[in-house]
């Protein structure tokens, strides 16, 4: 067996969202001028990655050239994993999902006693459409405490963004490696391989994924320039390479599926790279929250991280909506998050902290789901304390952090995330029976100055 030989310029990253970058582990590994030299430098195999089709508009194109010691093409055939999983393909399968318009919240979703990687964690809680036809979205959650060893993981379905809300993710990509804190995200594109361990132990988180379409900045609007999540704080790893050769095992999920093949090299031997299709990660903190500085609320959209858009402009496959630490200032208004049925899905989770809106049941690593058109807003013990309280400046969500994955279609629960989690808490509906009827026929208006 060869020597192990590792180059990494470890956690170093380009600046910036949706760039073109140019990256090298090595002096000059990159060709001059041209692609597809008959002989790349340092005797390297160039490789494409396409993440849209070759005649998608120069705007929205997204592909990367990879030069790497080895093609990505050396592995035995994919087989069919025999891990067991609970991962859904097709969210219009009865056999699957399950339909229904109650108010949904989980406790938090258990870490594992059993030794257990980031794939063999992954589990579907809800979505909609179906990979085959590369339409739809879907939520799920991955708790593990082992880290990957030699085998690494690449999904042909869709973009995970990933919310880690216990422990670190020490990522190792083709493009280079990315360290990911709680309070931050990550996104991995489709086709992309890469191996996750756990530098803290027992690890826990959310993801969003999305079949069609990719993740984008969205527009601002009246906004203006600046604001929301400023494209200068995405980060993108900056090349770093192996040379290890070993077994090593290749996960492809896949029509919702898990398939293995094997090779006797490391996949992540990429020397240099350039192009637009590449992983980022982002700092929750960074975000610059736009508000109210007078009466009422402006639409939860101005939280809106990330989005991945339809066809139908502003509408979403889904949005990636931030709840951060903020100033309170509105006058004369009932602050905390308003009664709502909305034409959208919302599915909730907390990294850290206490929402606003409730009081209890919600609470870090658990979650929550409010279908299209089905009412939800604050508890009742939410309700009086903010319907009473002075309304002076108040900087609120003091070490909070919760998410919301929004999305323009039907979010459909799994069986395993409605039944065999054990963590739906059924007593949910309660949180609104305290809401009496305080309708005084002889209320007198009284303007306010």
């Amino acid at each position: 067996m060869a020597a192990t030989k590792h180059y990494a310029n470890d956690y170093k990253y380009h600046a910036g969202f949706g760039n073109h970058f140019s990256s090298e582990a090595l002096p000059d590994a990159l060709p001059k001028g041209q692609n597809t030299p008959q002989v790349c430098p340092y005797n390297l195999y160039a490789e494409q990655l396409s993440g849209t089709a070759f005649t998608v508009d120069r705007k929205h194109n997204e592909r990367t050239w990879f030069y790497r010691v080895r093609p990505s093409v050396c592995h035995t055939p994919f087989e069919l994993s025999k891990t067991k999983t609970h991962l859904v393909g097709n969210y219009t399968d009865d056999r699957n999902v399950s339909v229904t318009p109650n108010q949904l919240r989980w406790s938090p979703f258990d870490i594992p006693t059993e030794p257990t990687d980031f794939v063999q964690g992954l589990h579907s809680i809800a979505g909609a459409g179906d990979v085959g036809v590369k339409h739809g979205m879907a939520v799920l959650v991955y708790a593990a405490n082992k880290s990957m060893d030699d085998s690494a993981f690449y999904n042909s379905d869709g973009d995970f963004l990933f919310v880690p809300q216990q422990g670190r993710l020490d990522i190792t990509t083709e493009f280079g490696k990315i360290m990911v804190h709680p309070n931050e995200i990550c996104v991995i594109q489709r086709g992309i391989r890469y191996s996750v361990a756990l530098p803290d132990g027992p690890s826990r988180g959310y993801i969003c994924e999305v079949f069609n379409g990719t993740w984008s900045l969205p527009d601002l609007g009246p906004i203006g320039a600046n604001g929301l999540a400023n494209g200068r704080d995405f980060q993108t790893p900056v090349a770093a390479f192996s040379q290890e050769e070993k077994p090593f095992k290749i996960v492809n999920k896949y029509g919702g599926r898990l398939f293995e093949a094997k090779q006797d090299h490391t996949p992540f031997d990429v020397v240099a790279w350039h192009g637009n299709y590449a992983p980022y990660k982002y700092n929750l903190a960074h975000f610059n929250t736009i508000n109210s500085v007078s009466f009422d609320h402006i639409d939860p959209s101005i939280f809106t991280v990330l989005t991945c858009k339809s066809e139908k402009p502003g509408v979403a496959v889904a949005d990636f909506v931030i709840f951060p630490p903020r100033w309170s200032v509105q006058e004369n208004t009932f602050r905390p998050p308003y009664f709502h049925r909305n034409c959208m899905s919302e599915f909730m989770g907390l990294i850290h902290g206490t929402y606003e809106a409730k009081q209890g049941g919600f609470v870090p690593g658990g979650a929550s789901l409010h279908s299209m058109m089905t009412p939800h807003g604050p508890d009742a013990p939410t309700f009086a304390k903010a319907s009473t309280e002075e309304l002076k400046p108040m900087y609120i969500a003091k070490g909070t952090q919760a998410f919301m994955f929004e999305s323009s279609m039907q979010l459909q629960p799994t069986h395993w995330a409605l039944e065999e989690s054990g963590k739906v808490q059924h007593d949910y509906f309660k949180a609104w029976q305290g809401l009496k009827s305080n309708f005084d026929p002889s209320w007198k208006f009284v303007a306010q100055e």
